[in-house]
Formats: C-alpha cells, structure tokens, sequence
C-alpha cells in the first residue's frame, strides 16, 4: 500500500482542473511538513457547495475558497479531507494576476497545511501560515512575487497582499 493515498473528485463545472497537480500538491506539503503517511481526499466543488458545508460544519453562513477536516492523526500518519471552491479561484484569481489553476492550488497547499497542523487563527499564526503557503506555492512552480491586489476588499484585500487564507 502507498504511503500517500490522495484522490481528487471534480464535483464542479467551472473550470477544467488538473487532478496530478492538486495530488502533488498535497503530497509536497505533507512530505515536508513530516507527515510519515496519509490518505486525504480533496473535492474540488462549487461556492453553493462549499457554502452548505461551511454552515452545516462550522456554522459560518458563506461561501470561502477552503474547508479541512482532519479526521486522525497519530504516530504521523493522518487522514484527513480538503473542500476547495473553484468557483471562488475563478472568480479571485484575476484581481492578482494569476490562473484560476494557480489560486485553487493555493487552498490545496492551505488546506493541506492545516492537515499538517499549522492555523491561521491569531495573526501570528496566520503570518506564519502565509509565510509557509507562499514557500510550498514556490517549490511548486508558482510566482508568488505578485503585486499587492488592485482591488481594495478589506480583510480580503489584506489576506491576498500577504497571501491570504480563508476567511
């Protein structure tokens, strides 16, 4: 049996993804983040989706570019579950220049770091965070020298001028 098992369901109509990219991705990050074996699914789905499971979850009544369950971790082998909106990626990536592709794997890589057990919940930790995504993004092939957004969203705005998170 691998060590790694991650599998990527499609459930969404918006874009064309590449299933290997977000697989290595995970992978990468969990790798290098010291996680000894994992089977993750990722599900790439729709802002109606991710919206319902975001409420349904964490009682948050809005639609956000990625949710992470971690459901066991022990001896560094973990299973755990990614729920990325490629709606959202679509829609966010333009305001920075860069592919949908490249913004949905940035909630992969942000996902995958929760699994690993980073958090962005005080703003220490989120620096952090954003310090880790933009590494991983970068060993990935991704630019992540970018400007800082045209648009000014408030905290969005901020998150994506540092990196960002979910919200």
């Amino acid at each position: 049996m691998p060590r790694f098992r991650i599998d990527v369901a499609d459930e969404q109509a918006q874009m064309p993804i590449d299933a290997n990219r977000l697989r290595r991705a995970v992978r990468h990050v969990l790798e290098a983040e010291g996680v000894v074996s994992a089977v993750v699914s990722v599900a790439v789905v729709d802002n109606a989706t991710i919206r319902r499971l975001n409420a349904q979850y964490l009682s948050h009544d809005y639609a956000t570019d990625a949710l992470s369950f971690l459901l066991e971790e022990k001896d560094g082998r973990l299973e755990g579950q990614l729920v990325v909106s490629a709606e959202m990626a679509a829609a966010r990536a333009p305001e920075f220049d860069w592919s949908a592709q490249d913004e949905l794997l940035l909630y992969v890589v942000h996902g995958a770091l929760h699994l690993a057990g980073y958090d962005d919940t005080t703003p220490a930790a989120a620096k952090r965070m954003r310090q880790r995504e933009r590494h991983y993004l970068s060993e990935l092939g991704v630019n992540v020298d970018r400007p800082a957004p045209r648009k000014a969203a408030g905290r969005a705005a901020r998150r994506r001028a540092t990196g960002r998170g979910t919200p």
